[in-house]
């Protein structure tokens, strides 16, 4: 066993709570900004020191052996307060600063979050923003995310969720699509017209309509069109080049609504269930939440209040 002083193993044993927490060496190597040869390297060194392995390597994943595990539980609230003294000790003096990782929706992130973030990073010059624009429901915690923005219905019950804003869905096509095929003037009309939409599974979706006003007529719609995707965005472009009619999130329709690129259709119905009717901001249980999160979660709640 190779002879060694205490104070080598502090980084050693952080990189090994790291790699407990994302699974790989490349997500390991990511978070801790890295190369994935010092990461392994680390955890051999450690290893060395133990006398026995730690981590069960394989081609895709890693796993702790039962010594890992024991370890790695060990190490958890120990870091974590010596975290949580540090970002309070911190956060008490000067101005806001620190990072913040954010994972956000494509369709939000590029039309909504990022035309905006410059505000935020001029005020806090301090803070650097890491924005991940993927669609992909992330773990915040194994991927080393400080908060996510999530359209959605269902939410982790292990996480903090505040709202960021109502959101609702519109019917939307181009002014040239609506003048060579007519514009519908109730729900069934939609029948005949070539309907663009969000791909959830094989089946052509059932859009159901709820009257704004003057009633609770419902009406259910089968939206059948040639062309489908699982990106709000794609479908918009869609629209814009006049293939169709187009049911999206407000968001990823407003800047083309205000331009006069797309027109609302039926503006007098509203689907129910088509999309998420919130935004939320999502962020891990933990004791000491960062200066800079809190900080950045107040500014986007408060901008999109708006």
């Amino acid at each position: 066993m190779k002879a060694f002083r205490t104070d080598e193993l502090w980084v050693h044993l952080y990189w090994l709570t790291v790699l407990a927490e994302s699974g790989s060496f490349t997500r390991a190597a990511d978070r801790l900004e890295v190369s994935k040869a010092a990461m392994s390297q680390k955890i051999k060194e450690l290893e060395n020191m133990a006398g026995t392995a730690l981590v069960q390597r394989t081609t895709r994943s890693v796993r702790l052996t039962s010594a890992g595990e024991k370890l790695v539980d060990n190490l958890r609230d120990p870091f974590a307060q010596i975290e949580q003294s540090f970002l309070r000790i911190r956060d008490e003096t000067g101005p806001v600063r620190g990072l913040v990782r954010v994972s956000a929706p494509v369709a939000f992130a590029r039309q909504q979050l990022v035309p905006v973030i410059g505000d935020f990073v001029r005020e806090y010059p301090q803070v650097t923003i890491q924005l991940d624009v993927n669609d992909r429901l992330v773990s915040l915690t194994r991927e080393g995310f400080d908060l996510a923005i999530r359209h959605s219905q269902t939410l982790p019950e292990t996480h903090i969720a505040l709202k960021l804003c109502d959101t609702h869905a519109v019917l939307v096509a181009s002014p040239a699509y609506l003048a060579q095929y007519g514009t519908p003037q109730k729900p069934d009309d939609l029948e005949r017209h070539n309907c663009l939409y969000y791909l959830r599974g094989q089946e052509p979706p059932r859009w159901h309509f709820h009257k704004v006003t003057g009633g609770e007529e419902t009406v259910m719609v089968k939206g059948q069109g040639n062309f489908a995707t699982n990106n709000s965005e794609s479908v918009r472009d869609a629209a814009l080049q006049g293939l169709g009619i187009a049911l999206l999130p407000d968001f990823s329709a407003r800047a083309a609504l205000a331009a006069g690129t797309l027109t609302q259709v039926l503006p007098a119905w509203r689907t129910v269930d088509a999309f998420a009717e919130s935004l939320w901001v999502i962020r891990p249980h933990t004791a000491q939440v960062p200066k800079a999160v809190t900080t950045f979660i107040r500014w986007l709640r408060a901008r999109f209040a708006e």
